[in-house]
């Protein structure tokens, strides 16, 4: 995999600071209600990579459109995100994020949840703010792949979570993608680009190709994300081993489990049954161990890799006859710059 070029970084903070700028307008400035008004900034204070928006903003640009006609999208996306990490770290008793306590371990369930909900709310507004932009026609299809962005997250969260009730552990490779397809593709690359595609084509872009390449790049993003728990420090702001820790059926978990002999995979399986509270820090890391001794990381390596390939193929068919632009150049290198962040 080729080193990522420089412009993908330069691209994130532009257009990453571009959209910290745009949120203002949108967020609270004043604590007039801290029940809710303080929570609502908390995750947008502490920053992100600015994937999903820069993604959204660069393959709208690449298409022809200005920053300024996919800013508002790009503001909705990144509430729309940072309302489901809410939600997220209560469903999986995550403790860390972003390199800070979750916010419902700062504030409370209750409180953490109502304030994810105000967050996906606010991004509405950006959204209806595209009307005097983009005209009423695309902006209501960019509602509507919204709305199926929303959908294909849910349905993507309820299996995930579904498996951890259900103590689910015959999966396979397939059931995995299946899940990652719609809990992560659809919000990291999938809807960002389908919808800087209307925007910068005047919806006249074919956007079905959009769903095998966001599949291909958001399944290998997923994936070195998942290995990254691994070795988790202050720079990626996540706890060490914490998918093992909340139960997630990763594909290196449902590797390891494949691998495992009757004895080890009943220990597995006991693990997962007990609340997380009850997970111990040695049983944890004798999983980890586990997982190194059949070459589970490895055979995640070698996945995510394929995948990654997979997406530069795809990125070819949608791409290769739009002219040569930074922005073209950044949704390409966004391919080895999955495997090289942190």
């Amino acid at each position: 995999m080729p080193r990522t070029p420089k412009v993908v970084a330069e691209v994130l903070q532009h257009y990453g600071a571009a959209t910290r700028e745009g949120l203002k307008k949108y967020l609270p400035s004043e604590s007039a209600n801290p029940h809710l008004h303080d929570l609502l900034i908390e995750y947008p204070r502490r920053g992100g990579k600015m994937m999903r928006p820069s993604i959204c903003i660069a393959t709208a640009r690449a298409f022809g459109a200005s920053l300024e006609e996919a800013l508002h999208t790009a503001i909705a996306i990144e509430l729309i995100h940072n309302a489901l990490l809410v939600h997220d770290d209560i469903q999986d008793e995550s403790e860390i994020r972003r390199g800070e306590p979750t916010l419902h371990l700062q504030h409370g369930v209750p409180l953490a949840i109502n304030a994810g909900d105000g967050l996906f709310l606010l991004s509405f507004r950006p959204l209806l703010d595209n009307l005097p932009h983009l005209g009423a026609q695309l902006a209501f299809e960019i509602f509507q792949e919204t709305e199926r962005m929303a959908w294909e997250t849910a349905e993507g969260q309820a299996m995930e979570l579904g498996w951890r009730r259900d103590n689910s552990i015959d999966l396979s490779d397939g059931d995995y993608l299946v899940m990652v397809l719609k809990k992560t593709c659809w919000l990291a690359v999938i809807y960002p680009s389908r919808v800087g595609a209307i925007i910068g084509s005047r919806g006249k872009v074919s956007l079905e190709q959009f769903i095998r390449f966001g599949f291909f790049l958001g399944s290998a993003f997923q994936i070195q994300d998942d290995l990254l728990n691994f070795v988790a420090d202050s720079h990626y702001g996540k706890e060490l081993n914490g998918d093992i820790f909340e139960g997630k059926r990763t594909l290196m978990l449902l590797h390891c489990v494949r691998q495992c002999d009757d004895k080890e995979r009943k220990r597995v399986m006991h693990l997962l049954t007990l609340p997380r509270s009850q997970r111990r820090s040695k049983e944890i890391e004798w999983v980890r161990r586990l997982m190194d001794s059949y070459g589970s990381v490895n055979y995640a390596q070698s996945v995510a890799h394929a995948l990654a390939g997979a997406a530069l193929h795809e990125y070819n068919g949608i791409f290769r006859d739009l002219p040569e632009t930074r922005d073209k150049e950044f949704i390409c290198g966004l391919v080895s710059w999955v495997f090289e962040r942190i």
